[in-house]
């Protein structure tokens, strides 16, 4: 029998490179206006924006309004499951190019200070300068391909890891996407205040082009493993014949139930699995990355760190994740014990939160809080997403990670309102720290529930990954 073209290690971690920088270059985009939020909150005769806490809290989270309240990351997962991965992805980088263009140019123009854009969501309601509301928008276009390009690397992952080292290949994708957002947090304040405010947007313009570049080439090796892959069938199919009967029909069998239908989305919906999964990545995610976005104006306001080395210290936790990651996914694929690892990782970041909402101010505490943090938020992740294709079929695997990431955007897209308001009438941020600690507490008992299902249904969540 001829072997698989994914068989081939020099191939598959070629491709994992190749689609884990198109979703590096996504991560850095997503964080780079995060460490510039005390610069847009200055004044614009210091070269400010003179955006509140509250502005900068309604951008932060627009990334998510068009897929969570359009609901168009769900259509997203339809698009993928339908359409295919290079179509799919393919667009996914041309719209988050789309965005950080409106984004920049929200940036750089100068808008009478007297235009506002009055919006209400739930029960706050939002007096937005223009520059605040275009730069939302095209936030909110960048966040629809940003959510795309991340389900399709993770179908693309277990397309071409199945059977394979698939945690160790997710561990290495998700830590090149945290090299992008520590990158972003690191180097994104000093570059702003060595040029100016829109140079860090041009710079990630310049990433995406690179990451829809590396894309295209994983298009034309996407396209081969098709290809040998029916010659590999059809080759299958005449030894088939010689010995017993021509088997065309079994082949079309077997087509038929790899095709994506409309009835697979009940089967994904009716599975509990799915739906611990899901509600832990809201939880889970929630606590994480709207985080990410205030604690570098929190290691200022608290713990007295400078502004130009703050970001550094809000980078700990992605850098921590690019090593460790990827050690945690090889763990599970050898040893198994994913939901263990899941537990452990949400009551890590449950202890960070509570921990940064204590009044304590040293810089040796939040270094030591951050450094915490990027162990929780490597074990979870690692462990997390290899467990989905073990509940989910290959083929509705693209409409079941939207549907997960659709609901997890919800948590992304309204916490970080809610803590931008927060911090409006506490600006000690215990307020806030403890949203995201009761918020990583949720996360945590949801994991044990999982282990719960896990023994009841034998989804294999706590088996090891590589087939022996």
């Amino acid at each position: 029998m001829i072997g698989r073209l994914n068989d081939s290690p020099v191939a598959r971690w070629s491709v994992l490179f190749i689609v884990a920088t198109a979703m590096m270059m996504g991560y850095f985009v997503n964080d780079v206006m995060s460490p510039l939020e005390t610069l847009l909150e200055t004044s614009p005769a210091e070269g400010g924006l003179g955006w509140t806490p509250g502005d900068y809290g309604f951008f932060s989270g627009s990334s998510g309004l068009i897929n969570v309240f359009l609901l168009m990351l769900f259509f997203s997962g339809l698009i993928l499951d339908k359409m295919g991965i290079r179509f799919t992805g393919t667009l996914a980088c041309s719209l988050m190019i789309i965005g950080t263009l409106i984004k920049y140019y929200a940036i750089t123009t100068s808008f009478p200070p007297t235009d506002t854009f009055h919006f209400s969501l739930l029960t706050f309601h939002f007096s937005l300068p223009t520059s605040v509301a275009v730069a939302s928008f095209g936030f909110a276009v960048f966040g629809v391909g940003y959510e795309m390009t991340g389900i399709t690397v993770s179908k693309a992952m277990v397309r071409w890891f199945t059977g394979h080292e698939l945690a160790l290949a997710m561990g290495i994708q998700l830590a090149m996407a945290r090299l992008g957002t520590a990158a972003a947090l690191s180097i994104s304040a000093p570059v702003a205040r060595h040029f100016t405010l829109s140079t860090p947007l041009l710079l990630s313009l310049s990433f995406l082009i690179i990451g829809l570049l590396a894309f295209l080439v994983f298009c034309v090796m996407d396209r081969r493993l098709d290809l040998h892959r029916t010659n590999t069938d059809l080759h299958g199919l005449q030894e088939k014949s010689v010995r017993v009967s021509p088997s065309q029909s079994d082949a079309k069998k077997k087509s038929d139930a790899d095709e994506f239908r409309w009835s697979d989305i009940g089967t994904t919906l009716r599975s509990p699995g799915f739906w611990l999964i899901t509600l832990f990545c809201v939880l889970f995610y929630s606590a994480v990355s709207p985080f990410l976005k205030f604690s570098t104006k929190l290691m200022v306001m608290k713990y007295g760190v400078d502004t130009d080395v703050a970001g550094f210290f809000s980078s700990i936790a992605p850098f921590g994740t690019i090593l460790m990651t990827p050690f945690f996914g090889l763990i599970y694929d050898r040893y198994g014990k994913g939901v263990t690892l899941v537990i452990t990782g949400a009551l890590m970041l449950t202890a960070v939160h509570f921990g940064f909402s204590l009044p304590m101010h040293s810089s040796t505490v939040a270094i030591t809080l951050m450094v915490i943090l990027s162990i929780g938020y490597s074990l979870a992740p690692a462990a997390l997403w290899p467990c989905v294709p073990k509940i989910i079929p290959l083929k509705c695997l693209g409409t079941a990670y939207s549907m997960i990431f659709f609901i997890q955007n919800f948590g992304r897209a309204i916490i970080p309102m809610f803590v931008g308001k927060a911090n409006e009438t506490d600006p000690t941020y215990e307020t806030s720290m403890l949203i995201f600690g009761f918020t990583a507490l949720g996360a945590a008992l949801t994991a044990l529930a999982m282990w719960y299902v896990d023994r009841r249904q034998g989804y294999g969540l706590q088996l090891p990954n590589i087939r022996k």
